[in-house]
């Protein structure tokens, strides 16, 4: 049997406390396995996010087990969460979330810096990737020289330098428009077929979820469905 990349048992989250308290995530089971594309879905209060930071190792579930590669995240101090983002966890954020002093290549040799990659080893590897998501020839770019649609693709390539175990992206194409949403995702399904690379996508875009393989949805806090194409 594959053991799992992710692996949830029981997994609740809860904020607030008395009468103001709000589950928002409630007894989550849920493996996600090498080489899967999967779309998080759901309406708005329903769970993504906050499953995707209890993924991510970047908030503590109040109830149940998370583990990353077999790593349980519970004995974790902060040190040992960041080592593991460090590592296992490459992200893609709704805002892009790159630094503006940056170029797109140093924005990307960044991960690897700090893993202590030797700098020629880190060039190597941020032209590698600027090439897979077909922005070579562009790292000396600045984000505010490059398109929306670009930005989000250095944001990829940044996620994938470091070849972790896993990709988590939160609503990705939420801030661009419909040409290029269809080539990011485009993207992110070659780059999973290709390489092999495992993304968990929380999102509302039916243009996500149509290439996704597989497809989970979370309605109040708890897993709906979770079906395979």
């Amino acid at each position: 049997m594959i053991n799992p990349i992710v692996r949830c048992r029981g997994v609740g989250k809860s904020f607030g406390s008395g009468e103001l308290v709000v589950h928002a995530l409630r007894d989550v089971d849920l493996d996600i396995l090498a080489g899967d594309f999967a779309t998080l879905a759901g309406p708005s209060g329903s769970g993504k996010t906050t499953l995707l930071n209890m993924i991510g190792a970047l908030d503590r579930p109040t109830s149940g087990t998370v583990e990353i590669d077999g790593q349980s995240l519970a004995g974790m101090d902060k040190s040992g969460l960041s080592e593991l983002r460090l590592h296992k966890i490459g992200f893609v954020f709704q805002a892009y979330n790159l630094v503006p002093v940056l170029s797109a290549q140093e924005n990307i040799e960044f991960v690897l810096q700090l893993q202590k990659v030797a700098p020629d080893e880190r060039a190597r590897r941020a032209r590698e990737v600027l090439a897979e998501v077909g922005l070579e020839g562009m790292g000396h770019r600045r984000p505010s020289a490059l398109s929306g649609g670009q930005q989000q693709r250095v944001a990829v390539a940044r996620a994938l330098v470091s070849r972790p175990s896993i990709v988590l992206a939160d609503e990705p194409t939420a801030n661009l428009d419909s040409a290029t949403t269809t080539e990011l995702v485009g993207l992110m399904a070659r780059l999973n077929q290709e390489l092999g690379i495992t993304f968990v996508i929380g999102t509302h875009d039916p243009r996500v979820m149509d290439h996704s393989q597989r497809h989970i949805e979370l309605l109040d806090g708890r897993i709906a469905s979770d079906t395979r194409s």
